[in-house]
């Protein structure tokens, strides 16, 4: 596994979400919400949103009257970690929540997932210390390629296959939700089961289109996220990401 120098705090400092993110807690968009809900603290004191950490100040995080706040310290070493999430695992560093990732996987050093897998959904999903890492991975307008095996209740034709690749609405008034679906590829695989890859990552994109058509999906299992695939790798387990495939996945990531 290769190792990356995530930076050292200088004189001038660091900007807390970038802090946070390097110290393996949260992504930094996960950490701009965190410092507005009032819950990141500088040697004590309220942080705020475009605030520097200086060498020396301790960080933590919590509610304002929690005695066991949490102290965030930045890490040396990048970890990139591939995990074969099974069904039923919520991929959150909750740790209240009994069915959190982060204690499932029981990694030495504090790590967090990179996007998301619901619950009910199984397959590849990447977790690592490096929050400017994640951030870029998830970013929608980098048109980033995840792809999945999908099992549904019954037959369908091959229209179905056609109608799912040209865009598909997806409308959730509860959620603020009106669009269609980018375009994507989609195979099929048998008379109930297709290969899609996907370019945007709305909640529950795949179930959401399904539905539109009357499908349900009894199976969903993520098998590729960019140049990263599952492979062999058996379910409830993880891997370190490979040399060769953090270089790659860098150069796709400029």
């Amino acid at each position: 596994m290769a190792e990356k120098k995530l930076g050292q705090v200088n004189m001038e400092g660091t900007r807390l979400n970038k802090y946070l993110s390097d110290g393996g807690y949260c992504s930094r968009r996960q950490a701009d919400r965190l410092i507005e809900a009032g819950q990141v603290f500088i040697d004590g004191k309220p942080a705020v949103m475009g605030q520097k950490v200086l060498e020396g100040q301790k960080v933590t995080v919590g509610k304002l009257h929690d005695s066991k706040k949490r102290e965030i310290k930045r890490e040396d070493k990048l970890v990139l970690i591939a995990f074969n999430k099974p069904v039923g695992i919520e991929c959150t560093t909750d740790k209240s929540n009994p069915d959190n990732i982060v204690d499932f996987v029981g990694y030495k050093s504090r790590i967090f997932p990179v996007g998301r897998l619901d619950k009910n959904s199984e397959g590849l999903i990447l977790l690592t210390n490096d929050g400017t890492l994640a951030d870029k991975m998830m970013r929608a307008a980098n048109y980033h390629e995840k792809e999945y095996i999908v099992t549904v209740d019954k037959y369908f034709d091959n229209e179905f296959i056609k109608k799912m690749g040209a865009g598909v609405p997806i409308k959730d008034e509860e959620h603020n939700l009106d669009t269609v679906t980018r375009k994507c590829h989609v195979e099929r695989v048998s008379d109930n089961i297709f290969k899609i890859v996907l370019t945007q990552g709305i909640n529950r994109q795949i179930r959401r289109m399904c539905s539109y058509f009357g499908y349900n999906v009894i199976k969903l299992k993520r098998i590729r996220i960019m140049n990263i695939k599952l492979g062999e790798l058996k379910q409830g387990k993880w891997r370190q990401v490979t040399n060769h495939e953090l270089k790659e996945l860098k150069n796709l990531l400029r």
